[in-house]
């Protein structure tokens, strides 16, 4: 079910995709959608400040595993987002994955394939993955 939720999004992608059919613009609109989730992100912090970065060099100790590594790091972030701010994000993130999608279609390539390979690699790879 999953696989037929991800192929019809693509195909949908490639149906309404009519503007920027060269795959230069995809590139660069994928590229532009990412920079406004930074942006959105940036404005729930600077604006409305529902979110807020609290971010300072960690003390990792040296003689730690890997997996105890995760005790000693954190996303820098505090607080919720409010409803406005997470609509903005999501909608951003929307337009991120429609782009990623075209361009998929432009190299004919899969998408849910590609969720299903590197959901493979981490799940194998695990902790070593460092990504």
């Amino acid at each position: 079910m999953k696989d037929l939720l991800c192929d019809e999004f693509q195909n949908t992608v490639s149906e309404l995709l009519i503007r920027h059919q060269s795959v230069l613009d995809v590139l660069s609109k994928l590229q532009e959608a990412s920079a406004r989730i930074n942006r959105a992100v940036t404005k729930s912090v600077t604006s409305c400040g529902c979110i807020e970065v609290t971010a300072k060099k960690k003390d990792i100790p040296d003689n730690i595993s890997i997996l105890e590594l995760k005790q000693y790091t954190d996303s820098h972030l505090n607080g919720k987002l409010c409803p406005k701010c997470e609509e903005i994000i999501e909608a951003e993130i929307g337009r991120t994955l429609f782009y990623l999608a075209a361009l998929c279609n432009h190299m004919d390539i899969n998408l849910y394939d590609v969720f299903i390979k590197e959901h493979n690699k981490l799940s194998t790879l695990r902790y070593f993955n460092f990504t």
